[in-house]
This record gives C-alpha cells, structure tokens and sequence, in this order.
C-alpha cells in the first residue's frame, strides 16, 4: 500500500512560465491536449497486463511524469514517476492503488483548474 502524497495538485507557477514562454493561446491548446493524452494514458495503464506490456507502461509513465511536470501537477508527476520506477516490483494490488491515486491526482488537478 502507497502511503497518500501529500504534494500540491498544481504549482500554478509553472503554468504561468508555460505562458511567457509560447503565448497564452498556445499554452492552452498545449494543456488541452495534455488532458486528453493524459486521460487516455491513465485509461491505458488499466488495460495494459504488466508483464507483457513493463517496457511501455514505464514508457508511458515516463512521458506522463514530464508532462505533467511541464504544467506543474506536481502531484500527478510524483505518482508517474513512482509507476516509472516501481512497475517491475509492484504487485497487482499495489499496482492498481497507484493507479487509484493517479486518477485521484489527475482528478484534483482538472478540478483545481477549473476553479482557477
């Protein structure tokens, strides 16, 4: 069992860095299709069997955690990155409570967005 992460949903600096970089209009057609990949992947991990399919779930994980750092979901980040280096080790139950906690991260993320 994971113990609960405690880190922020969003550092909401980062988006703001995002912004200066490539213009409001682009960074929100970037976050955009951040949501949509990232719901899709999370989606992914369930379907995937883990023995088959280790290589592209830490594939996956991977370019979720860089994501998800880009826009400052911290949280959602942390947990990626925990699928990245533990899938090989976790059990089923394990396995799918990090999953439960990155739906919940991705959750809080979208919700803390829309209250912004």
């Amino acid at each position: 069992m994971f113990e609960v992460t405690v880190a922020p949903a969003r550092d909401p600096n980062a988006y703001a860095a995002l912004v200066r970089e490539i213009g409001e209009d682009g960074a929100c057609e970037v976050r955009a299709v951040f949501w949509s990949e990232t719901c899709a992947r999370l989606q992914l991990f369930r379907t995937l069997p883990r023995e088959q399919h280790h290589a592209r779930i830490v594939r996956e994980a991977h370019s979720l955690k860089s994501a998800a750092g880009t826009f400052g979901y911290v949280r959602l980040a942390a947990l990626a990155l925990r699928l990245e280096t533990s899938t090989e080790r976790l059990g089923e139950a394990e396995f799918h409570d990090l999953l439960d906690l990155m739906d919940a991260a991705y959750a809080a993320a979208r919700a803390q967005e829309s209250r912004d």
